[in-house]
């Protein structure tokens, strides 16, 4: 009997293979970073050959590391960065780079469509704005601007996906996407499930090009080459698959993945909830044949990229460990903020002409208080995000579990509980995005019976308590609104 449930976790910077066993058990895994493209300000690519390169060699060092073979593992999820878009031929050859999802190059396209009909013009179908976010003006973008790319779409010869299109591609030959990642690229119809012929005629999108729209735990096929023979059986997008990796299958529960970006889901169950507060609604996942479960997240682009530009840009660091400590050497921000609208700010703002400050400098301040109000700033636009998500689903979130890299950062942990005023708890496992691409997988082929068994396995690791005083709170969240006030001003 196969042992083991497998994950390819393709994130923003790196890719992974994770080996998970019943109890949700890390086994195995190996990780390797890719190239980071900038073609111009503000644009994104990554090299699509690249990323499928290392998914190979991050799946061969993981099974070898445990002395393991395709034969261990009873199936095998994905769970990717969203929004990113690719563009390849049926011989499985791109034709441009990826665009990532923080790329802003079709900012002129998103204010020609918001003058005719709004930012919001088509959230009903959607239940996303109009932002540089999400796939369908990239995709757009691609077929306008490779040559002859739109003609050979409309003949069929191309296939458009998101990363786990591109990879299940790869690994057995199939254009699909889930449900999860089709909700990404303001294409699909969250009623339907399917793509929206509106939409398409106003993108201006042939249906010729797109893949399939499945479920999240299905048996799609069987891989071929690096994991011949194993049940391809589990597609999430990331933040979705740490929402299933969190257990988080009941409605007003809630996770925070703090990685390159910061994403804030709450499960709302089988029915939408629209956003009047600038969060989106999205589809959380979809298990098998059952109804679709739905969440509203709030997007933040820049939280953990923020400290790799601190260590990059600035030399203010030699590692991303060393936030940490440099952060800690003062005893708090000295008046410092620091808003990293990098790429135009995401919920619940959604400014794309936002730019990035650092205010109230004064000769007091060095290397401390910047660290310390970078780190900060991931804790204040978490607090925005919350804050909308109650007002817009009248509940009030009473704990936040959360994941992601920056997690083991007990001084941003306890900054985060102290501004939300409410505990922050975090998992005896942190890898809860690979881990809800294996229990999608596991799902599907009977390795777990039901989602019973993944409520068993989540168990609390370290938690924070708030403690800090009202006064200090409000001075703070105050303080921060004008300095995000400030980043409106530069545009």
């Amino acid at each position: 009997m196969n042992k083991y449930v497998g994950a390819i976790d393709q994130g923003t910077t790196s890719t992974r293979f994770i080996v998970f066993d019943r109890t949700g058990a890390t086994i195995a895994s190996a990780q390797m970073e890719h190239r980071q493209i900038f073609p111009q300000p503000g644009w994104v690519e990554h090299d699509p050959a690249e990323i499928w390169r290392n998914t190979q060699a991050v799946i061969r060092c993981a099974l070898d590391s445990a002395g393991l073979t395709p034969r261990d593992l009873a199936a095998v999820g994905i769970t990717n960065q969203r929004e990113t878009t690719l563009l390849w031929d049926r011989d499985g050859v791109p034709v441009h780079n990826a665009i990532v999802w923080q790329d802003t190059r079709v900012d002129t396209l998103v204010d020609a469509y918001r003058t005719d009909g709004g930012q919001d013009r088509f959230r009903r179908q959607t239940g996303l704005p109009l932002a540089t976010y999400f796939s369908a003006l990239k995709l757009r973008w691609l077929l306008d601007n490779v040559p002859g790319a739109r003609a050979r779409a409309e003949a069929g010869e191309l296939l458009f996906g998101t990363v786990d299109t591109w990879l299940a591609w790869n690994l057995f030959g199939a254009g699909i996407t889930d449900v999860t990642n089709a909700s990404r690229t303001q294409m699909m119809n969250l009623a339907t499930l399917d793509w929206d012929n509106e939409l398409l005629h106003a993108f201006d999108i042939p249906r010729a090009v797109l893949p399939q729209i499945v479920s999240s735990s299905a048996i799609y096929g069987q891989a071929r080459g690096v994991l011949d023979g194993v049940t391809v059986s589990g597609i999430l997008g990331d933040q979705q698959a740490a929402l299933v990796g969190q257990a988080c299958f009941q409605p007003g529960e809630a996770k925070n993945t703090y990685g390159t970006g910061c994403f804030l889901l709450m499960n709302t169950g089988t029915d939408p909830v629209a956003s009047a507060s600038g969060l989106i609604t999205t589809v959380a996942y979809r298990f098998g044949d059952a109804p679709a479960c739905y969440a509203l997240e709030g997007s933040i682009a820049v939280t953990g990229a923020l400290v790799q530009w601190l260590r990059d840009n600035l030399k203010l660091i030699d590692s991303s460990d060393g936030i940490e400590a440099l952060a800690a050497s003062v005893p708090d921000n000295g008046d410092v903020y620091v808003v990293p609208a990098f790429s135009g700010l995401f919920a619940p703002y959604w400014r794309a002409d936002a730019r990035g400050v650092i205010t109230g400098l004064t000769g007091f301040a060095n290397a401390g208080h910047i660290a310390r109000a970078a780190l900060e700033a991931t804790a204040y636009q978490t607090n925005d995000v919350l804050r909308a998500m109650e007002h817009d689903s009248r509940i009030p979130i009473r704990t936040l579990r959360v994941d992601g890299g920056m997690v083991v950062n007990d001084l941003l942990m306890q900054f985060q509980s102290d501004i939300l005023n409410i505990p922050v708890v975090r998992p005896e496992s942190i890898e809860t995005t690979a881990l809800g691409a294996a229990y999608a997988a596991g799902l599907a082929v009977g390795y777990w019976s039901s989602t019973d068994d993944l409520l068993r396995n989540w168990t609390a690791g370290r938690g924070w308590q708030p403690a800090m005083p009202e006064d200090r709170r409000s001075h703070l969240t105050a303080s921060w609104k004008k300095a995000v006030n400030r980043s409106f001003d530069w545009a």
